[in-house]
């Protein structure tokens, strides 16, 4: 059950899963050094603690080759589940529908917080609850429109464009939500 919640080591260290030990290892430095707490500018106490706790197993053979057993069956999982799709009437609609509930999270997220308006990939799939792979097309897509942008951290964060955007779609998609709230209790 704790595999199931685990954080992805590879991708909290933005390695590859093939990444040689040297590769880890240089990449953690580099990201030790910017997430330490005692940094003043961008230090950030449990991202820091989740590398290092990531950097521990994977820089460990018999530890990596453990973790890579539970690694790829998540993997498979989620293919799994991104082959079979959402039970939707419309693949169409349902990604409008994940895009403007992307763009409303960053919106959110500006408005309450301005200094800290971005949000890392992976907290976006765990507030919308998409794997990774299902929301890969829905951030280039964002992206290619200049919806949303990247920090110089790969945080994602909403442009002005985006806030347009999101506000002229608005409307339409708070009466697509009332109406799927209606019809779900007959279901």
């Amino acid at each position: 059950m704790a595999d199931d919640i685990s954080p992805d080591y590879y991708e909290l260290l933005q390695v590859s899963a093939n990444a040689d030990p040297d590769t880890i290892h240089r990449v953690y430095r580099f990201l030790a050094q910017r997430f330490h707490p005692d940094n003043q500018e961008t230090g950030n106490e449990g991202r820091f603690r989740a590398i290092h706790e990531a950097y521990t197993v994977l820089i460990d053979p018999e530890r990596r080759a453990r973790y890579d057993i539970v690694h790829h069956q998540r993997t498979q999982d989620r293919w799994r589940l991104v082959s079979t799709g959402n039970q939707a009437d419309n693949d169409f609609e349902l990604e409008q529908m994940v895009r403007l509930t992307v763009l409303e999270a960053l919106y959110t997220r500006r408005r309450l917080d301005p200094s800290a308006a971005a949000m890392f990939s992976g907290d976006l799939e765990s507030l919308i609850g998409r794997p990774r792979e299902q929301m890969e097309f829905t951030i280039w897509y964002l992206a290619q429109k200049k919806f949303v942008t990247k920090d110089d951290n790969a945080r994602l964060q909403i442009t002005a464009d985006g806030v347009e955007h999101l506000e002229q779609h608005y409307r339409t998609t708070l009466q697509r939500r009332r109406l799927q709230g209606r019809a779900e209790p007959s279901a």
